[in-house]
C-alpha cells in the first residue's frame, strides 16, 4: 500500500527552505523567553526571600535553556546555506546568543547586563530572519 502511495510522487521534485511550511518559525519565541530571564533576574535581586531566590534561579535556568532551544531550531531548521552566504555573521550571532543563554551566560549568571546582551543578539538574529522572509 505504501509503495503505491509513494509511486505517485516518484520523479516529483519538491523544495522548501524550511522543513515545514513557512510561518512556524519566529525568533519571538527566543525573545520572549529571554525577556522572562531578564525579569526573573530583576525579581531575584529585589527579593530577600532565600526560598524565592532559589526558585527564581531554577526557573531562570529553565527559561535560558528554552532560549537556546528556540535559537537552535532557527539555526538548524529555518536558516539554510543561502542565508548564511548572504549574512556571513549569522553563524557567529547564533553561537554568541546560545552561549549568552548558556552556562557562561544567563543560565549561570544573575547579571542583568548579560540578559541585555542576550536580548541584543536575539534582536540582530530577528532582523536577519525578517529580512529573509521578505525575499
Amino acid at each position: 500500500m505504501l509503495s503505491r502511495l509513494f509511486a505517485a510522487v516518484r520523479g516529483t521534485e519538491v523544495s522548501a527552505h524550511c522543513d515545514l511550511p513557512c510561518g512556524v518559525y519566529d525568533p519571538a519565541q527566543a525573545r520572549i523567553e529571554a525577556e522572562s530571564v531578564k525579569a526573573i533576574i530583576a525579581k531575584y535581586h529585589a527579593s530577600d526571600d532565600e526560598a524565592f531566590k532559589t526558585r527564581a534561579i531554577l526557573i531562570k535556568e529553565q527559561r535560558s535553556e528554552l532560549v537556546k532551544h528556540h535559537l537552535w531550531v532557527l539555526w538548524t531548521d529555518y536558516f539554510k546555506a543561502p542565508h548564511f552566504e548572504k549574512y556571513p555573521q549569522l553563524n557567529t550571532l547564533v553561537n554568541e546568543a546560545t552561549k549568552l543563554a548558556g552556562a557562561s551566560g544567563t543560565k549561570g549568571s544573575m547579571d542583568e547586563a548579560v540578559a541585555d546582551q542576550l536580548l541584543a543578539r536575539i534582536e540582530e538574529i530577528s532582523t536577519i530572519f525578517w529580512e529573509t522572509k521578505k525575499a
